[in-house]
């Protein structure tokens, strides 16, 4: 493990992808705890702090290395293999090949998967990376949009592509930019996203209109990518293209993290500046919502904060090494395959989902849900919370086993 100091990066990303696996897992969507479900619209709850964390975290990390030795052939290798990642992610269930279903399509599909994943996390040289992620985001993008049927309707955005996009963006800022004004240009992205969702004019809607599918992002979402969308109207997407410009300032927010880890700022720095920023999220809300579906400005602020504060609380919290050496030796192993696990995660609930069990033929993670975990609680939410731990403790076991055998794979 790295010297304390550096550690408490990895274990808030261990921590942030133990609670993605927990909210993304439940054993019954409609018996959840409210924390760990995404506020209906405006607002936000624990779980919509997972995403700008990994945001944050990502570049937190970039801010870490020295600006002037990042090169730009890794920078596009790394931007394209999370993006072309993602972007299987949302071709697997399009899969079909000639009329094969249940088990043979699931192993076919599986197959498929796993050479896509060689493809994108295997230790190629930089250009070969750059080269192979450049040739599946093109092969994919051409059958998204060459009409066949099954392809016709997938979804282009995602959590990973918005992930890459930021990436790309703010190592670029951080390469060529003085650090003062990339901050600057942090807060004139903020700004500017306000701006341009409350004042200008959409056809059809009235100016500065927020709701769900009706605002300047989902009208320049369903202009752009029409069709390729998340909602099931295929008209707006949580991940969507306007929306990208203030994660951006979210990654800056990153480099700020990184930039005190480096210079070994007290931890009273990140307590007061996760407080601040929490406040200044709550009065922007004011006026311009906190919403982690529009990402707006000040959802940015509000969720850096929060980042900021768990960050110098872990950092707190781990000094006294024997007290909490489980907890963070457990959570250091959580953190160090982060992309296997957001990818694997969601591809291997949907191959199981495939085959059939019982007379109602229900997919085999509800089937053994229903079967083996339900019948030992009289809570249904806590008994979807426990469906959900199941899930950490296989990925414990697994993510164990690649520790001993040291595997770590890196975009």
């Amino acid at each position: 493990m790295k010297s304390e100091r550096d550690s408490s990066l990895d274990i808030f990303r261990g921590f942030t992808m133990v609670l993605m696996t927990i909210v993304n897992n439940p054993g019954d969507w409609g018996h959840v705890f409210s924390p760990l479900l995404h506020a209906e619209w405006h607002g936000a709850t624990l779980t919509d702090m997972v995403f700008p964390f990994f945001v944050i975290i990502m570049c937190a990390a970039l801010g870490l290395s020295d600006a002037k030795n990042i090169s730009l052939t890794k920078i596009w290798s790394r931007g394209f293999r999370i993006f072309t990642l993602g972007l299987f992610l949302n071709f697997f269930s399009k899969i079909e090949i000639f009329n094969f279903d249940g088990i043979i399509l699931m192993s076919l599909r599986l197959s498929i998967s796993a050479l896509v994943a060689y493809l994108l996390l295997a230790n190629f040289s930089d250009k070969t990376k750059l080269q192979v992620a450049l040739g599946l985001f093109v092969f994919m993008i051409l059958l998204a949009y060459s009409g066949i049927k099954n392809y016709q309707d997938v979804r282009i955005p995602g959590v990973l592509q918005r992930l890459a996009i930021v990436y790309v963006a703010t190592a670029y800022c951080y390469k060529y930019l003085n650090i003062n004004w990339v901050y600057t240009l942090g807060i004139l992205l903020l700004m500017g996203y306000w701006a341009a969702m409350v004042g200008i004019p959409i056809p059809d809607m009235s100016t500065g209109n927020l709701e769900k599918g009706n605002n300047l992002a989902a009208f320049l979402d369903n202009l752009l990518l029409s069709g390729h969308l998340w909602s099931v109207s295929k008209t707006w997407d949580p991940e969507g293209i306007l929306s990208t410009i203030p994660a951006i300032s979210s990654g800056i927010f990153g480099l700020a993290m990184g930039k005190l880890i480096k210079d070994k700022a007290s931890d009273l720095w990140y307590l007061g500046l996760g407080l601040a920023l929490i406040v200044l999220g709550k009065l922007w809300g004011m006026v311009f919502p906190i919403n982690k579906a529009l990402w707006t400005s000040s959802y940015v602020s509000f969720s850096a904060g929060w980042a900021f504060l768990a960050l110098g609380i872990i950092r707190i919290m781990f000094k006294d090494k024997f007290i909490f050496k489980p907890v963070s030796s457990f959570l250091f192993i959580w953190g160090l395959n982060p992309i296997l696990v957001f990818f694997l995660s969601g591809i291997i609930p949907r191959a199981l989902n495939m085959l059939k069990w019982g007379p109602e033929e229900e997919g085999t993670i509800s089937f053994i849900y229903k079967n083996g975990i339900l019948p030992w609680f009289n809570s249904l939410e806590l008994a979807s919370f426990m469906g959900a731990m199941t899930f950490v403790l296989i990925w414990t076991i697994i993510l164990l086993i690649l520790k001993k055998k040291n595997l770590i794979f890196k975009v």
